[in-house]
C-alpha cells in the first residue's frame, strides 16, 4: 500500500522562475495539408502496421504517413548537402 504524502508549510528553498517555453495550444493543433491517394500495399505490411498501431493506440494510416514523411525529410536533407 502506498504511503500518503503529508504536505507541510515549510520553505521550499531557493527557486528560480523560468521563461514559458511551451507552445501555445493553437500551435499544437496544426492541420497539415494532406492529399488523399489510393495505394495498394502488401498484406504483410498492412498487418504489421495494424498490429503496431494497436499497441500504440494510434491509427495505422498515421503511422504509415509518418514513416513516409520521415523518409522524405531524410532524403531531402541528403540531397541538399
Amino acid at each position: 500500500m502506498k504511503t500518503k504524502t503529508k504536505y507541510t508549510n515549510e520553505p521550499l528553498g531557493k527557486m528560480k522562475v523560468i521563461d514559458d517555453f511551451l507552445p501555445a495550444p493553437e500551435e499544437l493543433a496544426f492541420k497539415e495539408d494532406n492529399v488523399k491517394v489510393t495505394i495498394t500495399l502488401s498484406k504483410a505490411s498492412v498487418d504489421f502496421f495494424k498490429k503496431e498501431a494497436k499497441k500504440q493506440h494510434v491509427q495505422y494510416q498515421k503511422m504509415i504517413r509518418r514513416l513516409l514523411d520521415l523518409y522524405t525529410i531524410h532524403h531531402q536533407e541528403v540531397s541538399n548537402k
